[in-house]
């Protein structure tokens, strides 16, 4: 689904809805509060949010997935696998399709080891058995089944927690001092300075890198099925490409042949561009002729982060 506008303002709408968003957070409460959480006998490292998409996650897990790399550990990713059929728990490759294990597992498939599962207990163990040394779990803060090491919350700093309701008033998972209660630190993604509700730990700063010089002064027309289509279009523009037109699909969204073959046909003599997440949702045959804007993250205090991974794990 698309986020409702009004999850960015205040609203009749969200005032309407905010007993069902109290309820919905106190669900995720109850949760933590009756948790028994299982341990794996390594480390985990989850990296999650407040929100219901956009706030960058993927990209932090795939920079501390390789600053753990550099120090000798074997991470595995895990991950529920969302928008696939595959429970799990199974290890994610190439050749599966993003309708099975969901387009987030096959991005950082690309990376590392990828285990899905719904029952994140069950994804640890086999990870372990597999070889991993350390697990990072891709969102995963509102899920209590595994014992964590070390938790990050990431922020959207341009947004941030939006109207301040919980889901479905508003983009919360939870309340914000209930979630950051549970944080070992918050990464804000981006610029700005959004109320962290008084948290006491490390905040980090980190900012996403594009690398769109090849779409420098060309005319593109973009296409995406992410939580803020926006900063995508906004990512291209600063680098340098001539946006003619953009077309925006649900988020995680199963594209037909037939829509990339109108979207083809729209594009024309454009360069037709989209994400690295939607890219991985596109047939082998639907991909050909379209081009990918390839972000990654980059922290403002690495040696910060790289204090708090140390902590948290063992020398391998």
């Amino acid at each position: 689904m698309r986020a409702p506008d009004f999850w960015q303002k205040p609203s009749l709408q969200a005032q309407l809805l905010a007993p069902l968003g109290a309820l919905y957070g106190f669900s995720v409460a109850l949760k933590a509060r009756l948790a028994n959480p299982f341990d794996p006998g390594i480390p985990v490292i989850c990296v999650g949010n407040l929100t219901a998409g956009g706030s960058g996650k993927t990209p932090i897990a795939l920079a501390i997935a390789d600053m753990l790399r550099a120090v000798g550990h074997k991470p595995y990713f895990l991950t529920r696998g969302y928008g696939g059929s595959e429970h799990g728990p199974a290890l994610a490759s190439r050749g599966h399709s993003a309708d099975v294990v969901g387009d987030e597992a096959l991005l950082l498939a690309r990376a590392a080891p990828t285990i899905v599962a719904r029952d994140r207990a069950a994804g640890a163990r086999l990870a372990k058995e597999k070889g991993a040394t350390v697990l990072v779990m891709d969102d995963g803060h509102q899920n209590f089944n595994l014992r964590k090491n070390l938790s990050l919350v990431v922020v959207d700093a341009q947004t941030g927690f939006g109207n301040g309701f919980q889901i479905p008033a508003g983009p919360l998972r939870e309340p914000v001092a209930q979630g950051l209660a549970r944080a070992d630190a918050v990464v804000l993604v981006g610029h700005g300075s959004p109320n962290l509700a008084g948290f006491p730990g490390p905040v980090l700063r980190a900012h996403l890198v594009v690398d769109g010089s090849a779409f420098a002064d060309r005319p593109v027309f973009a296409f995406a099925g992410i939580g803020r289509p926006e900063k995508f279009i906004a990512s291209l523009e600063t680098s340098g490409a001539k946006v003619i037109g953009s077309c925006f699909f649900a988020d995680h969204h199963p594209y037909s042949e037939d829509e990339i073959l109108e979207l083809k046909a729209i594009a024309g003599d454009a360069v037709l561009v989209t994400t690295e997440k939607d890219f991985v949702r596109l047939s082998i045959a639907g991909r050909e002729g379209i081009k990918v804007l390839k972000v990654s993250a980059r922290f403002d205090d690495a040696v910060v982060l790289e204090r708090l991974l140390d902590s948290a794990l063992p020398k391998p």
